[in-house]
């Protein structure tokens, strides 16, 4: 049943249309045909791990080398469960390089097939632990990022450094290393979906702030976080970190406003444009 959900959950990307296309025209279906099963059964482990989690997946987006899977759950679980749930996808590479191995010493495929098999294995799992968002590498740089340091300032860091990689690997395709078409195109794709992913930034966090809101935070450690009287509560809601609990207090001051109470003053009261100072006056 839950094999058949994951099929259902499936779309396929545009852009690996026009790959499967090409390949048709070029001949070299077969070959693509092997990179997508790897990037099925990579993809796969993302949604076991995820399920065993109990997340709410909507889709799994599949395109050349890897893919994305939607989830209403990223920024809200522990960390521990994201890094599970992210690094269950290149695990999968070393199951594949098992099953290769057994399928070449049983001589069931072709010496070509397998070559090509073990050469896409190797890419695929090289390509998705790349530091760029939102490839496996880019979720655990933004994982452990956001252990340490806001959510917002962690995120905006990953997306800046994902578009400069980008740039700079584009940049080595054209002046020195072998220019490759389906390369240059998938890192093009990353830089546009980092782009928009930049232009959405305020979405993402408000949709962090919000999702808060209702978050049992027992489990919880507490930080304080001291600010001036003029911050706004969106000011001093962008030092939130993921996996710990805030206390809002006043420099120089022992007034304070719990993380959820100020959330609820925010996006219930539509306390928008009121300063902490004004708020912990009025208390």
């Amino acid at each position: 049943m839950t094999f058949l959900k994951f099929f259902r959950l499936i779309h396929i990307h545009p852009i690996l249309i026009i790959f499967i296309v090409v390949s048709l025209m070029t001949g070299t279906f077969v070959q693509l045909f092997i990179m997508l099963t790897i990037v099925f059964v990579h993809e796969l482990g993302h949604y076991a791990a995820a399920s065993h989690y109990k997340w709410r997946i909507y889709s799994i987006v599949l395109w050349v080398f890897g893919g994305v899977m939607k989830t209403d759950e990223s920024s809200n679980r522990k960390i521990k469960e994201d890094i599970i749930v992210t690094v269950a996808g290149p695990l999968q590479h070393i199951i594949i390089y098992m099953l290769i191995i057994c399928l070449d010493i049983l001589n069931i495929l072709p010496p070509s097939i397998i070559s090509s098999a073990h050469y896409f294995n190797i890419i695929i799992f090289l390509f998705n632990l790349l530091p760029i968002y939102p490839l496996d590498g880019g979720k655990l740089m933004f994982y452990m990022l956001s252990n340490y340091i806001p959510f917002r300032k962690a995120h905006h860091f990953t997306v800046i450094f994902s578009i400069v990689v980008c740039c700079l690997i584009i940049f080595l395709q054209i002046v020195i290393l072998p220019f490759t078409l389906s390369a240059f195109l998938l890192i093009v794709f990353l830089l546009f979906e980092n782009r928009k992913e930049w232009v959405n930034k305020y979405y993402t966090f408000i949709r962090f702030l919000f999702n808060r809101l209702n978050q049992p935070s027992n489990d919880m450690e507490m930080e304080v976080i001291c600010v001036p009287e003029q911050f706004r509560l969106i000011e001093a809601f962008s030092l939130f970190k993921r996996n710990k609990t805030h206390k809002i207090k006043l420099k120089g001051s022992k007034k304070s406003i719990n993380e959820n109470y100020s959330l609820y003053l925010y996006f219930k009261e539509k306390k928008l444009t009121e300063t902490v100072g004004s708020i912990l006056r009025n208390q």
